[in-house]
């Protein structure tokens, strides 16, 4: 039988924790990390959360990258945004565009009594997410490059060098046709095609996808992938499809799963796969760099960025950015950093944790991990920096409209990329028009 004094002191123990949750702010974080990397997301708000008692940080999925953006400006304009929002760099343009909704992350964080220093942060990474004013505007959360995935198993049964994988495009065709006649239905694939074959393509061929330096000196940027060596790029993909060399599997990260699963051979897409390989792949697994055409100057040159970063959102109280800030530094302590560099295959977000990953031997146990470090930190030049574009979301879906034509036959290369060129440049110039 419970008696008074035992209610009393249950009842006080109760409404102490109850007082101590209440005292918790929280700091809502949409998101759209799924899978391994969702579990990844997950633990680093947990470790966070347990480093301190003030703030709690409450990562939510919104499913992709376009469906979180778009839940997230209607959110907004009805005073219910997210604390923090996770948007892919093709959305860059847009969130600088879009002043009154977002805090500067350098600014929450330097109000926080954040130690914030510029030059701790990749330069090739935060660089992109930097105004010209040297202001950092979003926290380079999980930054990553396309490079070359391909299953060293099959290369051996192909009679292919597994420790020697294809460096130029007609190498790629070479070691695909190889594999098609070694019974693989599927030799080579790519994800994200727009940015692993037009945007990385030309950054890594030093020649420009947009004008004003890709949109990085002005909004008054117009789309140029429709060069003669654009043109030759996408026939020979073209041709490849015809052969069986090359198969389309789908938008965006579609063709991933293709890979991991051991269906496609070889793979162009995000350095971030290598967390997915290692935990479900079930075969020798090797990383190179973005293969290339020899007779073109200046290349290979440097990858460009993609991934996304975390933007804060603007109209929450002084105490919740203080939470942000502090949520900031802590991303951005080397063991955090190094840690989730090493977890997901993404770029480290500091020079610190890249030195430390160098320095624990991480790269030398793991062959190929520094590959998309190497790719990013090469000099860049005008044409290479990244590619920063207003509606960029929807130019991409342009792209994929106008090549998915290319690999079925129904379009001639150069009429699809002249096509999306011109589609594309229409966007841009309402863009220009509303952000005069």
């Amino acid at each position: 039988m419970t008696t008074l004094r035992q209610f009393l002191a249950v009842a006080s123990l109760s409404l102490g924790a109850a007082t101590t949750a209440q005292a918790q702010t929280e700091i809502q974080w949409w998101h759209s990390m799924g899978g391994a990397l969702g579990e990844w997301v997950n633990d680093l708000a947990q470790d966070f959360n347990k480093s301190q008692s003030e703030y709690k940080v409450v990562p939510v999925f919104k499913g992709s990258y376009d469906e979180s953006m778009t839940a997230a400006i209607a959110a907004f304009r009805s005073g219910n945004a997210p604390h923090l929002l996770q948007v892919f760099e093709v959305g860059t343009a847009t969130m600088m565009a879009s002043k009154g909704a977002i805090r500067p992350a350098q600014e929450v964080m330097q109000q926080a009594g954040v130690a914030f220093k510029p030059d701790a942060y990749v330069p090739a990474v935060a660089g992109y997410y930097t105004a010209p004013n040297g202001q950092m505007l979003s926290f380079p959360f999980n930054s990553s490059t396309p490079v070359f995935h391909y299953n060293k198993d099959a290369f051996k049964a192909a009679g292919l060098d597994p420790e020697s994988p294809p460096k130029t495009w007609p190498e790629v065709a070479g070691a695909a046709a190889k594999l098609k006649v070694a019974g693989h239905k599927c030799p080579f694939t790519t994800s994200w095609i727009s940015w692993t074959q037009l945007e990385s393509f030309s950054a890594w061929h030093n020649t420009e996808f947009a004008t004003k330096g890709n949109g990085m000196r002005g909004i008054d940027a117009r789309l140029s992938f429709n060069t003669p060596l654009h043109v030759r790029h996408i026939e020979n993909l073209a041709n490849m499809a015809k052969s069986g060399l090359f198969v389309y599997k789908g938008r965006g990260n579609v063709a991933d799963a293709t890979f991991v699963s051991g269906e496609c051979a070889m793979i162009t897409g995000s350095s971030a796969l290598y967390g997915n390989v290692t935990r479900n792949g079930k075969f020798g697994y090797g990383i190179s760099t973005l293969p290339y055409y020899p007779d073109v100057p200046g290349a290979p040159q440097n990858t460009v960025i993609g991934g996304a970063s975390l933007w804060v959102m603007s109209g929450k109280k002084p105490a919740d950015y203080k939470g942000v800030g502090l949520f900031f530094a802590h991303l951005s302590k080397p063991e955090v950093a190094a840690a989730s560099h090493q977890r997901t295959g993404y770029l480290p977000v500091t020079k610190a944790s890249f030195e430390l990953t160098d320095q624990s031997g991480f790269y030398k146990k793991n062959p190929g991990t520094d590959v998309s470090v190497t790719q990013m930190i090469r000099k860049t030049t005008d044409k290479s920096r990244g590619v920063r574009l207003g509606n960029f979301v929807q130019i991409r879906t342009i792209i994929d409209e106008e090549l998915e034509q290319v690999w079925s036959s129904k379009k001639a290369p150069k009429e699809a990329l002249d096509s999306a060129t011109r589609r594309g440049n229409e966007l841009l110039e309402r863009f220009e028009k509303a952000n005069k």
